[in-house]
């Protein structure tokens, strides 16, 4: 088992150092007017290499959890606090990422490990609830994951281009293996699917392919899987989505190019009309973001800083999330 999570871990990040090397090269827009004075630090991520990759809130709180890239840290940010505390340490239940993020109405934390699969925790004691295995010989790279109304869990599989699921009744016993629920045909050989949400009505999925920037829309009820049709942009080197409460705004971080994105998504989740785009360096290479009581915050990767994006373009500074009022 651990010589194959190895192999799995060293082909998944040799993909994502090409890809986010592939995603750089196309350079980065230039700044919208004023963008520095609307962005600004939420709260510090303590250590000096953490690269933070997935992020949630706790409705229910207001606490705010990140998850590290690069060691599988989860670190928990209070309601007003400046500084995260670490809620679960680097290497706990064997965790070597931490890539998606979510926290279910139940209070349980949800956190996807690329290399392995998913585990859940209670957010009160931070033991583990349960965990759940990718299984095969082929490649894989659990990224991000989304939790429809009726309470299964749905997770992108960024090499293998499917989506996985975990039922009700599967949280229920504990521990298994992830099912595949949903193939999209993505293209093969690199990485593909990452942001994942839900319609809160429960009638379709979301998620972005960030290589062909497109949006697929998978239907819940048929199995449908078709392409949302987007006007006014696309979803290149998108990473993290972030679906509003009543379904109507799509919010999108798109790494590489420091950028940030508002859709108006149709009722039926068909059409997604481009609203507004702010683009800025001083996000650092955003991965994903949350969106709760009219402020967004924002996850500031520096992938870039001898991370895992190659070529390095110089050392980390801080870590830290990134807070916006206006997106």
């Amino acid at each position: 088992m651990k010589r194959t999570k190895n192999a799995t871990a060293a082909t998944a990040a040799t993909l994502v150092a090409l890809a986010l090397t592939a995603t750089l090269t196309t350079g980065v827009t230039a700044p919208s007017a004023h963008a520095a004075e609307r962005i600004s630090t939420a709260f510090v991520l303590p250590g000096a290499k953490v690269y933070p990759e997935g992020i949630t809130t706790d409705r229910r709180t207001g606490d705010v959890y990140v998850g590290s890239y690069a060691d599988g840290t989860v670190y928990r940010a209070r309601p007003g606090s400046r500084r995260a505390e670490v809620f679960l340490a680097a290497g706990t239940d064997g965790r070597d990422t931490a890539n998606g993020l979510t926290v279910d109405p139940q209070g349980r934390l949800w956190v996807t490990d690329s290399t392995t699969g998913v585990a859940v925790y209670d957010t009160r004691t931070g033991a583990r609830l349960a965990h759940f295995e990718a299984t095969g010989t082929t490649p894989f790279f659990i990224n991000d994951l989304t939790i429809t109304p009726d309470g299964t869990a749905y997770l992108t599989d960024s090499l293998r281009g499917v989506i996985h699921r975990v039922t009700p009744e599967l949280l229920a016993a504990g521990t298994g293996t992830l099912e595949t629920a949903y193939d999209l045909h993505t293209a093969p050989g690199g990485l593909t699917l990452n942001g994942i949400v839900s319609d809160p009505g429960g009638r379709f999925l979301l998620a972005v392919d960030m290589t062909a920037g497109v949006l697929h829309r998978v239907d819940l009820r048929t199995g449908a899987v078709s392409r949302v049709t987007l006007h006014g942009g696309d979803l290149t080197h998108a990473d993290g989505l972030a679906l509003s409460t009543d379904g109507a705004t799509l919010r999108v971080a798109h790494n590489t190019t420091n950028t940030l994105t508002r859709w108006h998504l149709s009722r039926d989740g068909r059409h997604a009309h481009l609203v507004r785009t702010l683009t800025d360096p001083s996000l650092q290479i955003p991965t994903t973001l949350t969106h709760t009581r009219g402020r967004t915050l924002v996850v500031r990767s520096q992938f870039d800083k001898d991370g895992p994006m190659t070529p390095s373009t110089g050392r980390p500074t801080t870590f830290t999330v990134a807070a916006l009022h206006t997106l």
